[in-house]
């Protein structure tokens, strides 16, 4: 199988055809770096040309172009020498450094460190000289000095690319957060709207086929009372959340969410749409203050809850329990189960799942379905039950003896 190379860089092609221009006019002048040396000027084109052809494989095989050159330039001390051969060697060991592996950028630097000393201390040794620093510090600018440029330049060129690769990352997570804020928020929005017209949707649907399948004028007139009392709350209701979405300014009011003291109008109005419920609210005078995502889940777990009683309950009564518990607050509501006797209005589900939904954004727990024991009277009983912790962080001060 023949050996294929890569195509050379752009650069590094321009790189070696510089070199051996430059080195054949320093050669055809007959600029020399040494003397006296067994092989003549001409032999140190030889050295001059593989450098040169190295220089294409500075990318690509960086440690093998350094490897062949480093016996190159050993080989060009036999001869007069060239300028151009050591500045070609000095490129291809600052290419090994940069192009070439982690180990190779952690050793290389070493490996020229430790040479430069023993050539020099060798040199000292040998010709007992001050001038013998000279051959070291050549040795130096030729090997180590080139190989520290090198690791200067990886350590940049890493600390750009780790940069880099930390913006992409803040970038993603910052859309993966607002994709998910603005999930939440559309689900949160989801919520709100059904909790908010669902109720009064189904009353109007519910009477209003009352109204048609029945012919009796007083019939009509109290269903078309009941619709017109649904509508006009229905509306009032949409135009508060349109208003939460239009509005966005930090100078507006802010709106009053829902709370548990308005019960009682929310019990009045399912009786107005033809049920039966009782508000049993077993909490005492001191149990009064939850915090506000607590008061709007139970209202609207309630509110649906009604909702689904006036769309799918059999007649009987509806019963709204509250209890306050040391660390939650329990929301309980049951209703006769069975086939309606009555129009009803078409579910989709998305009630449940939403009371599922605000039950558990609060860490709470939530159950829904017939009970495993009827009524006493024989009929089965559908049951919601939510749990909604409280922390008690999230109460005022005073109940819990701080002061500010």
């Amino acid at each position: 199988m023949a050996l294929s190379l890569p195509r050379p860089h752009r650069v590094d092609v321009q790189i070696s055809v510089a070199s051996v221009l430059a080195g054949l006019a320093w050669w055809a002048l007959g600029l020399t770096m040494q003397t006296d040396r067994p092989l003549g000027s001409t032999w140190a084109l030889i050295p001059l040309l593989v450098l040169a052809g190295l220089e294409l494989l500075r990318r690509s095989r960086p440690r093998t172009a350094l490897i062949i050159a480093t016996l190159a330039l050993i080989a060009d001390q036999f001869t007069a020498g060239n300028l151009a051969t050591v500045m070609m060697f000095t490129d291809i060991m600052y290419a090994a450094v940069v192009y070439g592996t982690p180990a190779s950028a952690r050793r290389i630097p070493v490996t020229t460190g430790l040479i430069t000393v023993a050539v020099t201390i060798g040199f000292l040794a040998w010709l007992r000289e001050p001038e013998a620093i000279l051959i070291g510090v050549l040795t130096g600018l030729v090997s180590f000095a080139p190989a520290t440029t090198g690791v200067l330049v990886r350590t940049h060129r890493e600390a750009a690319v780790a940069a880099r690769l930390r913006a992409e990352q803040t970038a993603l997570l910052a859309e993966m957060d607002r994709v998910q804020a603005i999930t939440a928020e559309r689900a949160r929005m989801a919520r709100e709207l059904h909790d908010m017209v669902a109720n009064h949707l189904s009353a109007i649907a519910i009477h209003s086929t009352a109204a048609l399948s029945l012919d009796d004028p007083k019939t009509t007139r109290d269903a078309l009372a009941v619709i017109r009392e649904n509508s006009v709350e229905g509306l009032s209701e949409m135009r508060r959340l349109i208003g939460i979405l239009r509005d966005s300014s930090d100078d507006r009011e802010p709106t009053v969410a829902p709370t548990l003291h308005g019960l009682g109008s929310l019990i009045d109005n399912a009786g107005t749409n033809g049920l039966d419920v009782t508000l049993d609210d077993t909490r005492g005078p001191d149990d009064s203050k939850l915090p506000a995502p607590v008061e709007l889940a139970a209202y609207r777990i309630i509110q649906e809850s009604l909702t689904n009683a006036l769309k799918h309950a059999s007649p009987g009564p509806v019963t709204v329990t509250l209890t306050q518990r040391r660390r939650a607050l329990e929301v309980r509501v049951t209703s006769p189960y069975g086939s309606p006797s009555g129009p009803r209005a078409p579910g989709s589900g998305a009630g449940l799942v939403g009371m599922r939904e605000r039950t558990e954004l609060l860490g709470g727990a939530f159950e829904s379905g017939p009970e495993s024991s009827s009524s006493p009277d024989g009929e089965k009983v559908w049951s919601v039950h939510a749990t909604l912790p409280v922390a008690p962080s999230d109460l005022d001060p005073i109940d819990e003896g701080v002061t500010e």
